[in-house]
């Protein structure tokens, strides 16, 4: 008998397992190989890989610092915006950490304590109460296991089994699918670049240098010829004076994004979601790992209370995060609706100007492509 199972070892699984593994019973259950040195992640997460001030803010406080080998180049202080619709774009400073993801969810795992028991390479077949306790049934090396828990918590993403299996539930978010590309580059390329095209996509699309790859990437509806689109964003991407190698590799990965509070699901009884598979993700940037966190550690918070109701007590300890959530989505009306986005653009309001080697600075405006900040 478990005190606590979880699915899916990501930022908010690992987090959890963390905080709970020194006091309670846990097990972990995930799909991927995270144990194994040298071993590759089969299901990479197609993201970014930028810690935002925010998720930053989380790991302060939880007293951690991101290994030097997780790091990866450059780091990067300036995100170029580009709305190609209005051929305009900014510069804003923003500091992010730039990583190697599937490092950075290895490093996490390695933090938790070893009296957590982890069955990875396992998958979740399927859960019910059964009196008071859930019974809990995965497959591992082609194996069924079955276990019980008090309580099971869903950690296991935008495609969350523990969500779906879970009924009745709240309306699902939008679902999204996010298409990344690494190519060879042989130049620093120091911006995260974040584009705005209609056509493309009702969110936004990507650029970003991993030392020496350039990753392009977008987030598009499941229905609307995602690699198309993607491809077509390629193209005009070109036709701006960007230059892509040869790819190396290419990722991909379902991604939610509420557009209503009653779009994010707890829980219920004895069964409780974090992190994405909760709909904890920013509305406005897909920004996830702060919710990931934030969510795990309000999770922790409310088992270790021992309330009557753990997801009454988890949503109380969430009240923040849902207020966060609430000013996202007034936000993004202004970033994703064409004349607004070029009104709040125009004004110059906290964007930077780029001074270029020959100290002159150029002026935000007209969408340009400058010899110096070409990707090759």
């Amino acid at each position: 008998m478990y005190d606590v199972v979880i699915v899916g070892a990501g930022p908010a699984g690992a987090t959890l397992a963390r905080l709970l593994g020194h006091r309670l019973k846990i097990l972990v259950i995930d799909k991927r190989q995270l144990l194994e040195k040298g071993s590759s992640v089969r299901s990479e997460k197609s993201c970014g890989g930028l810690i935002a001030p925010d998720a930053q803010q989380m790991l302060a406080r939880f007293g951690l610092g991101v290994p030097k080998e997780i790091l990866t180049g450059p780091q990067i202080f300036t995100v170029r915006t580009m709305d190609i619709q209005n051929d305009f774009e900014r510069y804003y400073q923003r500091h992010y950490i730039n990583i190697n993801r599937e490092k950075f969810d290895k490093w996490l795992v390695s933090l938790i304590p070893s009296e957590v028991h982890i069955a990875s390479g396992a998958i979740l077949k399927s859960f019910e109460t059964v009196n008071d306790v859930i019974k809990v049934q995965y497959t591992r090396e082609g194996k069924e296991q079955t276990v019980y828990t008090k309580l099971l918590a869903g950690a296991d993403g935008a495609f969350s089994t523990v969500r779906r299996k879970l009924s009745p539930v709240t309306p699902a978010p939008k679902t999204y699918i996010t298409i990344q590309e690494f190519y060879q580059t042989d130049s620093s390329y120091p911006y995260f670049s974040a584009i705005f095209d209609d056509e493309i996509t009702d969110f936004y699309s990507w650029t970003i240098t991993k030392n020496d790859l350039l990753v392009l990437g977008t987030a598009v509806s499941p229905k609307n010829q995602p690699y198309e689109k993607f491809l077509a964003l390629k193209n005009k991407l070109f036709s701006k004076g960007f230059k892509f190698g040869s790819c190396v590799k290419r990722t991909g990965s379902y991604l939610l994004r509420p557009g209503r509070l009653n779009e994010i699901c707890l829980g219920k009884g004895n069964v409780a979601l974090i992190g994405e598979a909760a709909g904890w993700i920013s509305p406005s940037s897909a920004e996830g790992l702060s919710y990931a966190f934030r969510s795990a550690n309000a999770l922790a918070d409310a088992i270790q209370a021992q309330p009557d109701n753990i997801i009454a007590e988890y949503e109380r300890n969430t009240r923040s995060l849902r207020m966060n959530i609430r000013l996202k989505l007034l936000k993004s009306p202004v970033m994703y609706h064409s004349f607004l986005r070029k009104i709040a653009m125009k004004s110059g309001f906290m964007s930077i100007d780029i001074v270029q080697g020959n100290g002159e600075a150029e002026k935000n405006g007209r969408l340009k492509c400058y010899e110096n900040t070409l990707i090759p």
